[in-house]
């Protein structure tokens, strides 16, 4: 009797807890701010300030001394961390996350050169030219980061991920959450999408904002403003703004100006910076 009656206890309680998280995430929580959403899969991504929402609401800390084993090379920087969770109250160990990150990840080992002269300068061996996706693919010239220049970002990324999957592991919150899908190569993700979806292709973003009219015609005075003030936020140098909304957009050949965008390219580029500020706002701390 006492078992059973343990046992319904239990499980309510575990109904208690997911619906909190569910409260919590329609009432309290952003897009893109505290989560976000990858088309094809059915749930949302969890971003750091998300985490540290449900962190907060069930009182869970985060141990200060976190394990990091330093796995870096001569030419790579990796980190391995361990998150510890505790009651806040009690102190006790509720759970560790595992968190890792590599400056040979795609987006911290190549970056654009300052200008052609240093593409040219550079040995081959640390440079390439690159195929991206847009309206019709492209060629993009990259040359490789110094390891050394992005080691505080990776630890970083590697506290944040272990943190992300501390909460999801400690709050049962995968079923309401994703992890780190936000982090992969675009080819990798749609691979890991279409796994998720039992071999069907993951659905196609939408080509427009729903309620857009006119996407082909020329971009908003409010939307230019917005991408300027988004450039400042996300410290781009001005030689990278317009390259950087090119391949935003999908585009072909690189603008000379925001005047050039439609209103479709300029909502693509202002969802991609929003993107990419929280990211940096997470490797930021």
């Amino acid at each position: 009797m006492s078992d059973a009656l343990a046992t319904r206890s239990t499980v309510s309680e575990i109904r208690a807890e997911v619906q909190l998280i569910q409260q919590i995430l329609e009432g309290i929580m952003k897009k893109d701010v505290h989560y976000g959403t990858i088309p094809g899969t059915p749930k949302p991504t969890l971003y750091k300030p998300g985490s540290e929402k449900i962190l907060r609401t069930f009182h869970i800390g985060v141990d200060p001394s976190e394990n990091v084993q330093d796995l870096s090379t001569d030419d790579e920087i990796r980190y391995r961390v361990f998150a510890r969770a505790f009651n806040q109250g009690t102190g006790d160990t509720l759970g560790v996350g595992v968190g890792e990150c590599s400056s040979n990840e795609e987006k911290y080992k190549w970056r654009r050169p300052v200008c052609d002269e240093e593409f040219d300068e550079t040995p081959e061996n640390r440079k390439r030219l690159v195929w991206k996706r847009g309206q019709k693919p492209y060629q993009l010239k990259q040359v490789r980061t110094n390891p050394a220049d992005v080691a505080n970002t990776i630890l970083k990324m590697a506290k944040k991920r272990a943190q992300i999957d501390m909460t999801l592991t400690v709050t049962a919150a995968s079923d309401v959450f994703e992890q780190d899908l936000e982090d992969l190569p675009e080819e990798i993700r749609e691979e890991v999408v279409r796994d998720k979806g039992n071999g069907k292709p993951p659905m196609q973003p939408p080509q427009e904002k729903k309620g857009m009219k006119d996407p082909d015609g020329p971009a908003s005075d409010a939307q230019i403003k917005a991408i300027s003030a988004m450039w400042g936020k996300l410290g781009l140098e001005d030689n990278l703004k317009y390259s950087y909304c090119t391949e935003a957009a999908g585009m072909e050949n690189v603008i000379e100006s925001t005047k050039e965008l439609t209103k479709g390219a300029a909502s693509k580029v202002i969802d991609r910076l929003n993107r990419d500020i929280e990211t940096k706002k997470a490797q930021e701390g």
